[in-house]
């Protein structure tokens, strides 16, 4: 069992990955229908993603997916992984979050990021020159006093509850987070760095408590279960493979099936670079993905896991799913 006790929670990020041969909307489809298997597997939140013409992935408009998600679901918490908060007004986030809450009452979460936009020309299209002051604290602020009816503007619907914010952070982000008394969510290269007992410290030290908030730290990583560490690999391979593409062409790419990238030639760069993609996805047998993510807890002391694993081939993938409920019941 995951160490850090029954308080755990497990929860689900879904990036709406397209697969190569079918239409993009149908990846939207099939994240609805991951929530609803998320939901019966007793999963605690079901999260998606935002990411603005990325070939790879359909879901640009979290708002929109989640009340597509919430019509299908009755007990799951939903939410953001993450809105990006740099390319909004905090007052139509706050709006499009309380409609959300009023549609689907205590069941809606936001998360909030600072990306930019993945090119140049996504950033222009964005009205983004990435030259702009760093407000995001005083946006988060900002979009807090809306939420919580603190603002000059009173932003509709009135819920009975505010929404929760969560920062997903690296770096500077976990010092905001901790500034403003919020969860933090860290993933990616931040959790293989050496830096990262530092940051944690530092956001359990620093933090500031917002009304009865405490540290909460949700630790994000592609987490995938098979019969066998070689399988699992297997599985993890297309989202790998997708990147180390994107690294040679600068385009983030529809998740292709694991016969036709293994039929590929490869050369060594593309191979050493697959090598490493997949040791640091969690992926392996029930017992191996036991062990890494005892490991991890025992690194970070984490309140709650976000696994984001994908792959090509949905049977594997759902199944996947289920095993690491099943691992972390």
């Amino acid at each position: 069992m995951f160490p850090v006790g029954p308080r755990v929670r497990l929860s689900l990020l879904d990036r709406s990955r397209t697969r190569a041969g079918s239409p993009e909307g149908t990846a939207l489809r099939h994240t609805v229908e991951r929530a609803v298997a998320a939901e019966r597997s007793g999963y605690a939140r079901f999260w998606v993603a935002e990411h603005h013409a990325v070939p790879g992935i359909a879901s640009g408009a979290p708002a929109v997916l989640l009340a597509a998600v919430g019509e299908r679901t009755t007990t799951i918490r939903l939410g953001s992984g993450g809105v990006m908060l740099p390319q909004h007004q905090p007052l139509v986030v706050a709006e499009q979050f309380l409609m959300l809450a009023g549609l689907h009452p205590g069941r809606i979460d936001l998360g909030l990021g600072r990306s930019l936009g993945f090119t140049a020309p996504v950033r222009r299209a964005l009205r983004r020159s990435g030259d702009e002051p760093d407000t995001f604290a005083d946006d988060i602020a900002e979009l807090r006093g809306y939420l919580e009816r603190t603002a000059p503007v009173t932003a509709r619907p009135v819920t009975e509850a505010p929404v929760p914010v969560f920062v997903l952070a690296t770096g500077r982000g976990v010092e905001v987070a901790a500034r403003l008394g919020l969860p933090v969510v860290l993933g990616g290269p931040v959790l293989q760095g050496a830096e990262l007992g530092t940051l944690l410290a530092g956001y359990r030290r620093d933090f500031r408590p917002h009304g009865d908030s405490r540290p909460h730290v949700t630790v994000s990583l592609d987490a995938l279960v098979a019969d066998t560490d070689a399988a699992a690999r297997e599985l993890a391979l297309p989202e790998v493979w997708a990147m180390v593409r994107s690294r040679r062409t600068g385009s983030f790419g529809p998740l292709e099936p694991v016969a036709g990238i293994r039929d590929r030639r490869w050369d060594d760069l593309d191979a050493d670079r697959v090598a490493r993609g997949l040791d640091a996805v969690v992926a392996g047998s029930p017992a191996t993905v036991r062990r890494r993510l005892e490991q991890l807890a025992e690194r970070t002391a984490a309140d709650e896991l976000l696994a984001s694993g994908a792959t090509y081939d949905r049977t594997a993938l759902a199944d996947s799913d289920a095993r690491l409920a099943e691992l972390l019941a």
